[in-house]
């Protein structure tokens, strides 16, 4: 199931904190909550449920990589206003440690694809390596490139941010510079290691895993390793067939169109998808573009095909 389809879950309201809370506000009314609720103490009917979303909102806000997501979530919807929407790239240039409880049952659908199932910032790596081990934890980030970079490669700069715990408990966040190079042949959902660049340890420091991400495209949209886009033709290239020059983010390259093509054949171009072994394909899908009537030879060239053609597109619908 989508997160973003799911019921909002404010776990400040649900402690009865205010988002600035410090981390000894936060702990105080999780153990409040926690006694008011526990199904042992506490016999109504709504007992158990509050009991649990107490848990799950103290397992997020009381973890400063956590809330730091979380809060970037934004805030529940005005009622009426339809299913919860997060602000577009919320989860840019952030860089989480790894960690917490993997044991946890009862948790709501929001908080297990936001934390467990790799849809957000701090799910989907695994655990890191704590500080008892004398290595920092593993974090991990977002690389944003274009589809024409995965064909060369690049190297990129990013700001990152990461969460750091004051002497008061308040959460804030630090910027830092990170060098990347992004290799020829990667694809979406890839993930780069950046060795030392996580959080710091007694030893050393843990590794920084960026995930690839591409940019909205344009003209292509792509699928693994697979590009995929609608190719305009024009009629007569659709009935007579021939040679036409494609661009592609590795070069142009000609495609040949067979005679009597429809709108929506899908042509394949193998191996011109993004590099690899294999490579992936580009598949083009055909889309008819008529030219306008603007003149007054035009409107006659038209009107002669209507009348020396014996072409009636609806015929498969029956009737006369």
């Amino acid at each position: 199931m989508d997160v973003w389809q799911m019921e909002f879950k404010d776990y400040y309201k649900v402690l009865g904190v205010a988002r600035d809370a410090t981390a000894d506000e936060i702990k105080k009314a999780f153990r409040k909550g926690a006694r008011k609720y526990h199904p042992d103490i506490n016999a109504g009917a709504d007992a158990e449920a509050m009991f649990k979303d107490v848990n799950e909102a103290y397992e997020v806000l009381k973890d400063p990589e956590r809330r730091a997501a979380y809060d970037q979530l934004g805030k529940e919807p005005p009622q009426g206003q339809g299913r919860y929407q997060p602000p577009p790239d919320w989860d840019n240039g952030f860089a989480f440690s790894e960690g917490g409880p993997q044991g946890d049952e009862g948790f709501s659908d929001f908080f297990e694809t936001l934390f467990r199932r790799g849809s957000g910032p701090t799910g989907g790596m695994g655990m890191g390596m704590g500080m008892g081990s004398g290595r920092g934890a593993d974090s991990h980030g977002r690389v944003e490139i274009s589809i024409e970079d995965a064909y060369s490669g690049a190297d990129r700069t990013l700001s990152l941010r990461s969460p750091v715990v004051g002497p008061n408990g308040t959460v804030t966040m630090q910027d830092r510079k990170v060098s990347v190079h992004v290799p020829k042949g990667v694809s979406a959902g890839q993930h780069i290691r950046l060795a030392g660049q996580g959080a710091p340890g007694a030893k050393a420091a843990g590794d920084l895993f960026l995930e690839v991400a591409f940019a909205p495209h344009p003209i292509y949209r792509p699928e693994g390793k697979d590009l995929y886009l609608d190719l305009p033709i024009a009629p007569w290239e659709a009935a007579l067939g021939g040679h036409v020059v494609m661009p592609t983010p590795g070069g142009k390259v000609d495609l040949r169109i067979p005679e009597n093509a429809r709108s929506g054949q899908k042509m394949r171009l193998k191996g011109k998808g993004l590099p690899g072994t294999p490579a992936g394909n580009i598949y083009a899908t055909l889309k008819i573009v008529n030219p306008k009537v603007e003149t007054e030879e035009a409107r006659a060239f038209f009107e002669k095909m209507a009348k020396d053609l014996a072409f009636d597109p609806r015929a498969s619908l029956g009737g006369k």
